[in-house]
């Protein structure tokens, strides 16, 4: 029937069509399915409001709560994409109410009906939280692809260990639910992404995880990103911003518990990877392409003390000739925390410092923290305004007796981190710095219990790093001229269009650590966030001393100055050099006394130099890897499940990945080696890159692994452009050589603009597009002329 205006069960429907579509089980209320005019879905079961609400033909949003004003509210923080219901329709017939669209069908099933006298029995002393809803999705075809089978949103209570969530709202807050819903999970189905996990693994199925902000989780800082891909042609991304755990597989079930919220919502992503992620990058936004500098080398230490110091490493590079673009200058350079200073009698002129190193072509990145004590000159200021996080009486939140860091800055509220901006820009933007390193933003001192501007820390406890990075890339886009980029260390569901590389924080130096680093960059790349990378060598201060088990592969002995008794220091930081040449972001840091190339000893220096100079050799093909994800939101740094997801055998492999559509790295990261198993996947045929020989995939290989050998194979058909030598990506790079590796047609795009504005964005780039055909054994381009001499002096044909 067609209304105006309807009141059922004490709910009114305004504008709408609806109709009775039967009686709830046991409850005797009708259930009225509504939907709107403008291409939504709004249906009632029972006391539940379920709204169904689609963003692209492949992208539909579920909201459900017992709060009918939260079910049709819209998405929460990080969401950018506005609902569109173009090529979308309605559907009400006997088997439910949904909505279809060319590449995706949803439907909303009946309840069942009571399951015999013992339900009553039973519902006397334990009964669910919510009604009965089924979501269930397929292809447009009907190929089923997943089912939200139940879902729950509890009161805090004493059953459920929760009641003491109550303790962390205000009277003026919401009501706090505790809620979370269970999806289909078939047999053969495998999930990734979720942000960082350290603990060591790829499949998250079989695995429990806790998606948080947590610095202190046992294999290193977690990072929560709630988005879920999978290999079931279905990407998911969970609503929700307070603490949640993910638990996958068990019970052929994946669920989803958060601690807080007014409601379940979440998205599902239709169709294969590539969709899952230009889907991704629909809600949450591109991903801007960083500064070419920023795919260059990031020299990092903790820490460069003095003025003098940075520049005697800037002047130790570019005297030797070693490739590398910026200088990151850590903590403790101020007075006091939160003074935003440099203490004068250590840097005497930074102003001068920059001017000194921007002529010798470095970028320098600065180290600026989101927390401020009572003493320094800010912190009576962001008092009197109430911009700080804290307490329900609105005291700063501290950490107090042990951390005497001062307070975080609220950067939730617009006011707080436009003033924020301001000050980093007056202190140091007018110094002449480049970059900004955004250090301590989970925030550091954990939001349960405080308060944001936003709302409550537990319910909203993932966000800051959202915010924050916002707060400087928004100032960054406003005041200066060239590209943003920002070192974080925390993300969140839209992060990625903040500017923001990300860093896998403050690990150890240890060969347990460089092993899990592998799985934990392909999950976390995976994740829509494509700028990861490590500290090359670990954070943390090296064991006084360490025997290890296999003889050293490197001599420590002129080392020893700055490894101690680590006698295998200089091997595994050599090995960890080799595979952050093959991050999307390369950067050594670590609380060495030294932590130059030159810093661990003659045996280690060529090798070192050997990766720093190969990196700059693939600038090229690096950066216009950057352009593809910025026009994807796929990763570059990929798990071998995204492009070889026919190949059963590749659904669990962790341990080695794709760096772009060509290379397939294999780290070493066991003490000792000299070799390790390479598994090379069906489907394509593969190139030893050190030897040329010619491999068929499908097999497990053992790979030659020499100290100054990293496992590198190019797949059959992959285009690689090559550059010349540079000290720096500031200066002209040409193409000296396009390799191609033959046995299959292949193509790349080859893309370069200034590197550093944002004149990409109005079209002011080149972009060629490199077409092999193996038949003709043929290269063609379209487009403008990226070299100038002829192709038979540039291209380079491999063969077996």
């Amino acid at each position: 029937m067609n209304i105006g205006r309807i009141a059922v069960a004490g709910r009114v429907f305004s504008r709408t069509l609806c109709r009775i579509s039967g009686w709830a089980t046991g409850a005797g209320l009708i259930l009225l399915s509504c939907w709107s005019m403008q291409g939504q879905e709004v249906l009632d079961r029972g006391p539940a409001t379920v709204l169904i609400e689609p963003y692209a033909p492949n992208i539909v949003r579920v909201s459900l709560s017992l709060r009918r004003e939260d079910a049709i509210a819209g998405p929460g923080f990080g969401i950018l994409a506005k609902p569109s219901a173009v090529g979308w329709s309605s559907s009400h017939n006997a088997t439910g109410d949904g909505m279809q669209s060319a590449a995706l069908r949803v439907q909303i099933t009946p309840a069942p009906r009571p399951r015999g006298e013992d339900a009553n029995e039973i519902a006397r002393f334990f009964n669910g939280s919510t009604p009965w809803v089924n979501v269930s999705f397929s292809t447009g075809e009907g190929k089923p692809l997943v089912q939200m089978q139940e879902w729950s949103m509890a009161v805090p209570n004493y059953k459920d260990g929760t009641a003491w969530l109550n303790n962390d709202r205000r009277p003026s807050d919401p009501p706090f639910f505790t809620v979370g819903a269970k999806f289909s999970a078939a047999t053969d189905e495998h999930d990734y992404g979720m942000g960082q996990n350290q603990e060591g693994y790829l499949d998250h199925r079989g695995r429990v995880l806790r998606c948080a902000h947590d610095y202190n989780a046992p294999g290193g800082q977690s990072i929560c990103v709630p988005f879920l891909v999978t290999n079931k042609g279905y990407g998911l991304v969970w609503d929700n911003a307070s603490r949640t755990t993910a638990a996958f597989g068990f019970n052929s079930q994946n669920a989803f518990l958060s601690e807080v919220g007014q409601r379940v919502s979440f998205f599902i992503i239709a169709g294969d990877y590539d969709a899952i992620y230009q889907g991704f990058r629909l809600l949450t936004g591109d991903t801007p392409i960083p500064p070419k500098s920023a795919f260059g080398y990031l020299q990092s230490k903790q820490r460069y003390s003095t003025q003098a110091e940075v520049l005697s490493v800037a002047h130790g590079y570019r005297e030797r000739h070693l490739p590398i673009d910026d200088l990151v200058i850590d903590w403790f350079t101020y007075t006091k925390m939160g003074e935003m200073d440099m203490d004068p009698a250590k840097w005497p002129d930074p102003a001068a410092m920059n001017r000194e190193l921007h002529a010798m072509k470095f970028h320098t990145m600065i180290s600026v923290w989101p927390r401020f004590v009572p003493e320094d000159r800010y912190y009576s200021t962001i008092l009197k305004n109430g911009w700080f996080m804290h307490l329900a009486d609105g005291t700063p939140t501290n950490g107090l007796p042990y951390d005497r860091a001062g307070a975080d800055i609220d950067t939730t509220n617009p006011d707080a981190a436009r003033w924020y901006w301001n000050i980093v820009r007056e202190n140091y933007v007018t110094k002449g710095f480049d970059a900004f390193w955004a250090d301590e933003t989970e925030p550091d001192l954990p939001p349960n219990g405080s308060y944001f501007h936003v709302g409550p820390g537990t319910q909203f406890f993932n966000v800051y790093p959202l915010f924050h990075t916002e707060a400087f890339y928004k100032g960054m886009r406003d005041d200066m001229d060239q590209r943003a980029v920002i070192l974080a260390r925390d993300s969140y569901l839209g992060a990625q269009h903040n500017g923001a590389i990300f860093w896998s924080s403050d690990i150890a130096p240890t060969w347990d650590v460089l092993r899990r680093q592998v799985p934990t960059g392909i999950n976390f790349t995976a994740s829509g966030m494509p700028y990861w990378s490590t500290d090359i060598g670990g954070w943390q201060s090296l064991s006084s001393v360490h025997k290890p088990e296999h003889p050293p592969l490197l001599d420590p002995s002129d080392a020893r100055d700055n490894v101690g008794g680590y006698d295998d220091y200089p091997e595994l930081y050599t090995r960890w050099f080799e595979y952050g040449a093959f991050q999307p972001n390369f950067r050594s840091h670590g609380s060495r006394k030294h932590n130059e190339v030159w810093s661990y000893g003659k045996a280690a220096e060529p090798i070192l130099k050997k990766y720093l100079r190969l990196r700059y050799q693939l600038m090229p093909y690096i950066y216009s890897l950057g352009y593809s994800a910025n026009r994807t939101g796929a990763p570059f740094m990929r798990g071998l499940f995204l492009d070889f997801g026919s190949d059963p055998k590749v659904a669990d492999i962790g341990d080695e990945y794709m760096f772009g559509p060509a290379f397939l790295v294999a780290p070493v990261t066991e003490q000792g080696a000299t070799s390790r198993s390479v598994y090379l996947p069906a489907g394509a045929d593969w190139y030893n890159f050190w030897t040329n020989e010619r491999l068929h995939g499908g097999q497990r290989i053992t790979a030659k692994a020499p100290m100054d050998t990293i496992p590198l194979f190019v797949r059959a058909g992959s285009i690689v452009p090559m550059g010349s030598p540079v000290d720096s990506t500031v200066d002209k790079q040409t193409i000296e050589q396009v390799r191609v590796y033959s046995g299959a047609n292949g193509s790349f795009t080859l893309f370069d603009d200034d590197g550093q504005t944002y004149g990409y964005e109005a079209g002011h780039f080149t972009a060629t597009e490199l077409r092999w055909d193996d038949a003709r054994r043929e290269l063609t381009h379209r487009g403008p002329s990226s070299w100038q001499a002829p192709d038979s002096t540039v291209v380079k044909v491999i063969r077996p």
